[in-house]
């Protein structure tokens, strides 16, 4: 592990796209934030339900928002809240009924691009020490229709089986958004909005489950974040609004961080390194991470979150979108690109490198 006030420009040669700007990976007093700062929340209904012109305004807005700061919130994306509700007691209960040495017949291990199976507090990643749980779970650990030769056992992924079919329910629903929020942001850039259709269909995603617990007076004097500043290696993700606020975004043009405030049962969406990469770097793989909340809530309630992030299979050669001007990246394979980028959390020999 590094130290608490280590800074991304340490591990900057793992970057697969631009990221110039610089800043510690853990909450740090001497931090400054944009209080002003709003990010916009966006009614989806206008684009699932739309006609053409409302479309095209809702497209309009959403890429300028993720132009600006790579983040947006989205309300009247049809996924009932109380599905929410039951995601976020399914997970607390992952977590808190289940043994360590049950966790940990799960450590998490890669399997194609992704590192599945479960992060223990404090090791989610080589780098630097946080204050989560995780539990990454994608497409192979659900029974939908994928690519997969093998019956499906839902044991071979869960603690308890019962888990599986309760969580389906939301990779469920929000597969049904993948398609039209890939449309709008290619819509919103200029784009052909079908150009990602086919790689959006059954494609992989790495549904996760964090689980915060409240915080020691030790480790709320040490430093360490309860999540450490990233950016997600993928086209983007699908977060449903946390109960328990600590989100925090790197707004790049004013070098200060904004805290989130989305309402609960509204999704937060964020572009990642791949959408980066294929929009020419229209939509940047924006910087966040996890603090403490700001009411002080962090010393007695635990903290629950499952974002959904959405990639392709890792066959799929990532390119720069036509229309986007000179392209500034060559085109690579999937598998070679992930693993090149979480290589920083996972050492270098989780890299591979794709014929």
């Amino acid at each position: 592990m590094t130290e608490i006030d280590a800074l991304n420009r340490d591990f900057v040669k793992y970057d697969q796209v631009e990221k110039s700007h610089t800043y510690r990976l853990a909450e740090n007093p001497a931090d400054e934030f944009d209080e002003d700062y709003e990010i916009a929340t966006l009614d989806f209904a206008d684009f699932l339900h739309g006609d053409a012109a409302g479309k095209a305004r809702f497209a309009d807005a959403f890429a300028a928002a993720l132009e600006e700061i790579g983040f947006a919130v989205l309300v009247g994306h049809g996924v009932d809240t109380g599905l929410y509700d039951q995601m976020h007691d399914a997970a607390l209960d992952v977590f808190t009924s289940t043994s360590l040495a049950d966790k940990m017949r799960f450590r998490a291990e890669r399997h194609g691009s992704v590192n599945q199976g479960y992060f223990p507090i404090e090791e989610t990643s080589e780098i630097h020490p946080d204050l989560v749980e995780g539990w990454v779970f994608c497409r192979r650990a659900f029974d939908i229709p994928q690519q997969r030769d093998e019956q499906f056992r839902a044991e071979d992924f869960w603690p308890r089986a019962k888990y599986e079919p309760q969580f389906r329910q939301l990779v469920l629903a929000h597969e049904k958004l993948f398609k039209p929020i890939g449309q709008a942001m290619l819509q919103g850039l200029g784009c052909d909005p079908d150009l990602l259709d086919e790689k959006l269909t059954e494609t992989n995603f790495g549904l996760r489950l964090n689980y915060y617990p409240p915080m020691t007076a030790e480790q709320d004097s040490s430093g360490a974040g309860r999540l450490l500043g990233h950016e997600d290696v993928d086209l983007f993700t699908i977060l449903p609004a946390s109960r328990v606020d600590g989100l925090q975004v790197w707004n790049h043009r004013s070098g200060k961080w904004v805290r989130m405030k989305a309402p609960y049962g509204s999704i937060i969406i964020n572009t990642g390194d791949y959408m980066q990469r294929i929009s020419n770097d229209r939509l940047p793989s924006t910087t966040h991470r996890v603090g403490k909340p700001s009411d002080g809530s962090h010393i007695a309630t635990p903290r629950v979150s499952f974002p959904m992030a959405v990639y392709v299979w890792e066959n799929e050669i990532l390119e720069v979108l036509p229309g986007l001007g000179t392209a500034k990246y060559e085109p690579v394979k999937a598998i070679t690109f992930h693993t090149r980028s979480t290589s920083k959390f996972y050492g270098d020999g989780y890299a591979v490198e794709a014929a």
